[in-house]
């Protein structure tokens, strides 16, 4: 969609300068706008940051064919988190801003992950999410809750990280439980992507949209950003 050839700054452009585990085939674009320059802003101001490891997978680039959104496959990214981000997820009260429509389903998916614990049903792991077991599921803790759920699955095991995948489809009705705000580009449509932002921001996405469309913004991967906050 560039319309050019790739070139070698490519190599470094497309690239977070906070990425250090290989293993997604695409950059969580979203990432890209913080350089440097704003990480190090970012950091200065003392808003607390947490990072965790995404491999994003090339069915993000799938779009949506049919009419029901039944018939979509997700595609499965996988996700692993330190114990101590856990921890200082826990620990904040104020707004959590996610970076990215991959870091949103991570989060969400923590929660689902959470709350099943509450059964005191031995899970499987890794830890697996599927596409629809959030919408099969009842919530029956907090955000709050289902943090220590995990934190205390781990101590338990002995385990310092959590590794799991997720297949999780946020589409327009999804409750959201982890995330507060969200910083993400631009989508195309029948996307599963732009059907997160449809529901993170209900019906104001058209507005949205429309409003990026009239004053000429970027979209997609080297596209403009945007900060949504419900």
């Amino acid at each position: 969609y560039l319309q050019r050839e790739s070139e070698d700054i490519d190599g470094e452009r497309y690239q977070t300068v906070y990425s250090r585990i290989p293993g997604s085939v695409a950059a969580p674009t979203a990432g890209l706008h913080f350089t440097e320059s704003v990480d190090k802003s970012v950091r200065e101001k003392e808003i607390p940051v947490v990072n965790l490891t995404l491999h994003v997978g090339a069915g993000t680039f799938k779009p949506i064919k049919g009419k029901d959104l039944r018939s979509h496959a997700m595609h499965t990214e996988h996700f692993s988190l330190a114990k101590s981000t856990l921890e200082k997820l826990h620990r904040h009260t104020g707004t959590t801003v996610a970076v990215g429509t991959t870091s949103v389903r991570t989060l969400e998916s923590l929660y689902w992950i959470g709350n099943s614990l509450a059964k005191r049903k031995e899970p499987e792991y890794p830890f697996h999410l599927e596409q629809w077991d959030a919408y099969n599921a009842t919530p029956e803790v907090s955000a709050t809750q289902a943090l220590e759920n995990l934190i205390g699955w781990l101590d338990r095991h002995g385990l310092d990280r959590l590794e799991g995948s997720t297949r999780i489809m946020i589409v327009p009705g999804y409750v959201f439980r982890m995330v507060d705000g969200l910083i993400t580009n631009f989508h195309m449509p029948r996307s599963s992507l732009i059907l997160l932002v449809a529901a993170f921001t209900g019906n104001d996405w058209r507005k949205i949209y429309q409003h990026a469309l009239k004053e000429g913004y970027r979209f997609l991967s080297y596209g403009d950003s945007s900060l949504l906050l419900p």
